[in-house]
């Protein structure tokens, strides 16, 4: 192909006014308002307010740890109003995915879509890993023992085994296809184990909240700002990944029975709602306990345990692995969505588009990523496994926003049933919040995502580029 056909085939765009005549088996709209919300909130909340408060608050930013999720909060929120007009305006799988193909271009899209896949498959595994940690102190504090082996991925310490064993974090594998088959069980059934989920998480938190209150020491938020405001935005920088989810959420709007005007809602309440619980049990956590004794990886569980209520902390403990659960199947949806979605308009193979005639779930897809996720979570390390993430999620923040901006001065006509206020200030202070969160990634993070972004490369140039549906229109 000639450089002006390449260029040609890399700004094609998917137009707005054919997204409503998309083919593909089609995905069944069961969603309502509050199960969309509930699957935002299950998104964002999980490790963020079981673990990374504590350790966000002992080590950078003390009480001011509040201060860093409302800042953080902000930064999300430019993204989120974006993502919110988008949702209202283009009600189809693949959220950033979808808003890139239409606004930017066929490789624009590509490249976030392959990217996501990556991200969100990863996170998938982090958490499952995250969760299976959980487990085993569980299993340690029950009395019982389990062998070595099946206790944690090659390289992770969790004890011994024989030489020539082969060690699996088997309970993060089998975490991951559970949710895969839940899943698959189709959206109706999979959002009503969600919500519950998640309404047992946010009464978890509010009792947290509640008791918590009442052992407040209001000498424990002095000094205020220990480590200086840049520690309060050094802790930005960390919690930044614990409110967001809202994203992936907004993959599944060709499963909401009102997309157009429930989505942009749904993105909007998930946020805000989660954003409240984040200060008030920050509040609470660094009132009850001195930022210098707080227990970094069990942070509530041992400060309920310091006032004399250990029983408490143990269901705060249990609580939080059900609560993160709920993580693991908000991402897990968003990479079926959108990898449904690439395969849909020809980027990827057709045959990873059907749809079960029965669940009208997107099988194939769904098990692939579910295997694919197992996988690193039974053989990497957390470490390893959470270096894959991160930059994907900035990067589609970035995507979105600018194309939001554009969209909006190149057709202002367009029936938006959400816009973006403070354009285009709001939309740039996402750009901007999303690049300065980017410095902060180690080389090895930009090693790993360039190895991705050349084999997905080669994917595009090979196949998508003359696959696509609209390669195939013209």
């Amino acid at each position: 192909m000639s450089e002006s056909g390449l260029r040609t085939a890399f700004l094609r765009r998917k137009p707005i006014d054919d997204i409503e005549s998309e083919g593909g088996d089609g995905l069944q709209r069961t969603l309502g308002l509050w199960q969309l919300t509930a699957i935002g909130i299950g998104g964002i909340i999980g490790a963020g307010i079981f673990s990374l408060a504590g350790a966000v608050a002992n080590e950078k930013a003390g009480p001011a740890v509040l201060v860093s999720f409302l800042i953080a909060g902000v930064a999300s929120a430019a993204a989120a109003f974006s993502y919110a007009e988008f949702a209202g305006l283009i009600p189809r799988a693949g959220s950033a995915y979808t808003y890139g193909y239409v606004v930017l271009g066929e490789f624009a899209g590509w490249f976030i879509g392959w990217d996501l896949l990556l991200e969100y498959t990863a996170i998938v595994s982090v958490v499952a890993i995250g969760i299976s940690g959980y487990f085993g102190e569980l299993i340690g504090f029950l009395g019982l023992s389990l062998p070595q082996w099946m206790l944690g991925a090659p390289g992770s310490e969790t004890g011994d085994v024989p030489p020539g064993t082969y060690k699996i974090d088997l309970f993060a594998v089998l975490l991951c296809l559970l949710i895969a088959f839940v899943l698959n069980r189709g959206m109706r059934s999979a959002a009503r184990f969600e919500t519950w989920l998640v309404y047992l998480k946010v009464a978890i938190v509010l009792l947290v909240i509640v008791v918590g209150a009442f052992h407040i020491q209001a000498g424990n938020y002095v000094p205020f700002f220990p480590f200086g405001l840049g520690g309060a935005f050094a802790g930005a920088a960390t919690v930044f990944f614990a409110v967001f989810g809202y994203d992936a959420m907004s993959t599944a709007a060709e499963e909401s029975k009102d997309s157009q005007r429930h989505m942009p809602k749904a993105i909007l309440y998930s946020l805000a709602i989660s954003m409240v619980l984040y200060v008030l049990a920050c509040l609470v956590l660094t009132g009850m306990v001195n930022y210098r004794d707080i227990n970094a990886e069990a942070a509530f569980a041992s400060a309920f345990a310091d006032v004399g209520l250990p029983v408490l902390g143990a269901v705060i403990s249990v609580g939080a692995i059900v609560g993160i659960l709920t993580v693991l199947f908000t991402f897990l949806l968003g990479a079926s969505r959108v990898g449904y979605s690439m395969s849909r308009d020809g980027l990827l193979p057709g045959w990873l588009s059907h749809t079960s005639p029965t669940t009208h779930a997107p099988t194939r897809i769904t098990w692939i990523l579910g295997i694919a996720s197992a996988l690193i979570a039974g053989f990497l390390p957390i470490g390893e496994a959470a270096e894959l993430t991160n930059i994907g999620i900035l990067l589609a923040f970035i995507v979105v926003c600018i194309a939001v901006v554009v969209l909006r001065y190149k057709q202002p006509d367009l029936p938006r049933t959400f816009r973006c206020p403070g354009m285009p200030v709001v939309p740039l202070v996402g750009v901007g919040f999303s690049i300065w969160l980017i410095s902060f990634l180690d080389p090895v993070t930009w090693l790993r995502f360039a190895i991705w972004f050349l084999l997905g490369l080669v994917i595009y140039l090979a196949y998508g580029r003359r696959r696509s549906r609209l390669a195939q229109r013209s």
